[in-house]
């Protein structure tokens, strides 16, 4: 199984999650992409009961992009899950203080509002050092909301698809599904 995990302000539904959930449907590969909760804790609740649940059944690679990627490290190391980043916040305790106010979700425009203490909430979920063996690392240049070397530097040893250019939402993404299924495969116990 595949989970998708959104980042800040998206959606279950937002355009990686669309196509991954295609292609998922095409390959018959169980997919699921859920539109978390706003509040980090809330958000993170939900997806260790949903991994609780998944893992009874069928091994899980995560997938997070920015926030989600955040995320997707503190739950891969917590489960000890293969997981594959796309253009992970790897600091969002601070960079997302920028976004403290009334925030807007990109899917459907509703208003939200992002407080200090969500922000903050986030260090709890820090992992000093994450476990690279089971990381693929998917990184633009291009990203214009977060420096792609502090996602280098914080992932030594992972496997990386570095990509000159691009944007924070990875252009091109639908170029990189196949290979995705495929580390999935080889990432999967027994």
């Amino acid at each position: 199984m595949l989970l998708f995990i959104h980042g800040f302000g998206s959606s279950g539904h937002g355009s990686k999650a669309e196509q991954l959930r295609s292609f998922c449907a095409e390959q018959d590969i169980a997919f699921a992409a859920p539109s978390l909760p706003d509040i980090p804790v809330l958000a993170l609740d939900t997806l260790e009961e949903l991994l609780v649940v998944l893992l009874r059944h069928e091994p899980v690679t995560l997938i997070g992009s920015s926030l989600g990627g955040y995320y997707a490290t503190w739950l891969a190391h917590r489960f000890k899950l293969p997981y594959v980043l796309i253009n992970p916040a790897v600091e969002p305790y601070i960079t997302l203080h920028r976004a403290v106010g009334r925030a807007v979700h990109f899917h459907d425009q509703t208003a939200y509002e992002w407080t200090a203490a969500h922000t903050e909430s986030l260090r709890a979920y820090c992992v000093e050092q994450p476990v690279t063996e089971r990381c693929l690392l998917m990184l633009q240049t291009g990203d214009e909301l977060l420096d792609y070397r502090q996602a280098l530097a914080a992932y030594p040893g992972a496997e990386l698809i570095l990509e000159e250019g691009g944007n924070h939402g990875f252009e091109g993404f639908e170029r990189h599904l196949t290979y995705i299924q495929q580390w999935h495969q080889q990432h999967q116990p027994g």
